[in-house]
């Protein structure tokens, strides 16, 4: 059966990752997580002291770019796959309130773009992948076979990741994570390298109403009429 390419792009805390987690296990496809390249990214920074209020000294992260290395390692047990950052399991770090109040400047960076771009392009080559991010199907793969573009209000995505930080023992607030929310989907919507954008061929899913198992049911229907069409 031909393989094809899914990139799912959204607003943050959409659930993109959830389904696309599902949908790969449910094809057998390989998921790639292009948020948590992202994440460890702004990790790096924030560990080597490159952050004020703002990327205070990008030079320096640009300089850097070279030695940080990231990759997937699959956890057999689970069925998951762990974000590694030079060697290290970075997957608990970098899902605090901490790394999501700074992902958005750093994803704004040309540099980082462009390395990041480059290491997701390598990984779609022989198709058969599900890849969630920001850009997926406008930038990374503009010829994908199908691309979602998932949205939700702000208060929807803000009580979803509000439970899922007081799930994990994470003291925030509500308020919190909303100005977090809404903040990220202004510097993700108006940066100059690679906006945020439903592109034009792209089915717009606004799953604010909507369980998991609705959205995860709509979303794989569209998958398999793509691959069927594509026999």
């Amino acid at each position: 059966m031909k393989k094809i390419i899914i990139a799912i792009d959204g607003y943050s805390s959409t659930g993109k990752s959830t389904i696309a987690k599902r949908l790969a296990k449910a094809l057998d496809y390989v998921y790639v997580d292009t948020g948590a390249m992202y994440r460890a990214v702004t990790l790096f920074a924030l560990k080597e002291g490159f952050f004020g209020e703002k990327v205070d000294d990008a030079s320096s992260l640009i300089e850097h770019l070279p030695n940080i290395q990231l990759k997937f390692v699959r956890d057999a047990k689970l069925g998951t796959c762990d974000m590694y950052l030079n060697d290290e399991n970075v997957e608990k770090d970098i899902r605090t309130l901490t790394v999501a109040r700074k992902v958005s400047q750093v994803a704004a960076i040309k540099e980082v773009r462009e390395k990041l771009v480059h290491l997701q392009q390598q990984m779609g080559i022989e198709k058969g992948i599900v890849m969630d991010g920001r850009d997926i199907g406008t930038v990374v793969f503009p010829d994908a076979e199908l691309k979602i573009f998932m949205t939700a209000s702000p208060e929807t995505r803000a009580t979803r990741r509000y439970k899922e930080l007081l799930d994990r023992g994470d003291k925030v607030t509500y308020e919190e994570v909303l100005k977090n929310i809404e903040k990220r989907d202004l510097i993700d919507s108006t940066r100059s390298v690679s906006p945020l954008r439903r592109a034009n061929d792209a089915i717009e899913f606004d799953n604010s109403d909507m369980g998991l198992e609705e959205q995860f049911e709509r979303i794989f229907s569209f998958a398999q009429r793509v691959i069927d069409k594509s026999k």
